[in-house]
C-alpha cells in the first residue's frame, strides 16, 4: 500500500517541485519576465486571460481529438490489412514511412488551397500526425502471432479472418493503447500547428497572435494550457487502456 500511494504522489511531487525550483531560480537571477517568465506570473496570465484562454482551448480541444478519432479508426483498420499480410505491408511500408518522414507544416499550405482557412486544416493536420504510431504498433502486434499457434488454429479449422480477429486483435491492444498514448500528444502538436497557420480560432492561433505583439506571459500561459490538456488526455487513455488491458500487465502489478 506504501508502494501504491508513492506512485500516486510521485507526479505531484514531482510537477510541484519543478515548478518551485523554476520560481526560485528566476527570482534569485532576476530573470526577465521577457525572457523567461516565473510560474508565478504565468499563473496571474492565465486568470487574467481566462476568458480567452478557455474559448480558444475548447477549439483546439474538439479539433485535436476530431484529428485524434479519424487518426484511430483509420490507423487500425490499415494497421488490421498490414499486420495480416505480409505482402500489403512489405509494399506499403516505404510509402508509409516515406509519407511520414515529411514535415507536416509543409503540409498545411496543400490543405489551406483545397479546404480553406478554419477547421478542416487543423483536424486534418492532428489525424496526419498521429496516425502513423497506430498503424505500426497495430500492425507489429498482429505480425507477431507465433507461427506454431496459426499452424494450430488452421488444423482445428480456424480462416485467417478467424486468426486475425479472435488472436490478432487482441494480442495487439497492449500495442495499441500503448500507441493511442503516443499519438493523442502528437495530435495536439498537429492541430496547433494547422491553427497557426489555417485557422482564426485555437490555442495555436493565439500563440501566433501573442507572439507578433510580444505578450510572453500570454505566451507561456496558453503553452502551460496545452500542457495540462494533454496530460488529461493522456490520463484518460491510460485509464482507458489499464481498464481494458490490465490482463497484459499482470506481471508488473504483480512487481
Amino acid at each position: 500500500m506504501k508502494t501504491k500511494n508513492q506512485l500516486a504522489l510521485a507526479p505531484w511531487v514531482f510537477t510541484v517541485g519543478f515548478f518551485i525550483l523554476w520560481e526560485v531560480v528566476c527570482r534569485a537571477l532576476k530573470v526577465s519576465s521577457f525572457i523567461l517568465p516565473a510560474p508565478s506570473t504565468i499563473l496571474l496570465a492565465v486568470w487574467e486571460y481566462r476568458n480567452q484562454l478557455a474559448y480558444h482551448a475548447m477549439h483546439t480541444l474538439w479539433m485535436t481529438l476530431a484529428g485524434f478519432g479519424l487518426a484511430v479508426g483509420f490507423g487500425l483498420l490499415l494497421g488490421m490489412v498490414l499486420g495480416s499480410s505480409r505482402l500489403i505491408n512489405a509494399g506499403s511500408y516505404p510509402l508509409l514511412v516515406g509519407f511520414n518522414s515529411i514535415p507536416k507544416v509543409a503540409v498545411v499550405p496543400i490543405l489551406v488551397f483545397w479546404f480553406g482557412v478554419g477547421w478542416v486544416p487543423p483536424v486534418l493536420t492532428a489525424f496526419l500526425i498521429s496516425f502513423f504510431p497506430i498503424v505500426v504498433n497495430v500492425a507489429t502486434g498482429i505480425a507477431t502471432v507465433e507461427p506454431e499457434m496459426e499452424d494450430v488454429l488452421r488444423a482445428l479449422g480456424a480462416s485467417k479472418r478467424d486468426i486475425v480477429f479472435k488472436v490478432g486483435v487482441p494480442r495487439a491492444m497492449p500495442y495499441f493503447f500503448g500507441s493511442l498514448k503516443v499519438a493523442i500528444t502528437l495530435a495536439y502538436v498537429g492541430s496547433v500547428i494547422g491553427e497557426q497557420n489555417a485557422s482564426n480560432v485555437g490555442i495555436g492561433n493565439l500563440l501566433t497572435r501573442a507572439s507578433a505583439a510580444f505578450e510572453v506571459p500570454l505566451v507561456w500561459a496558453a503553452l502551460v494550457v496545452l500542457a495540462v490538456l494533454g496530460v488529461v488526455m493522456y490520463a484518460a487513455t491510460a485509464y482507458v487502456e489499464q481498464s481494458m488491458t490490465g490482463w497484459a500487465q499482470r506481471s508488473q502489478m504483480a512487481a
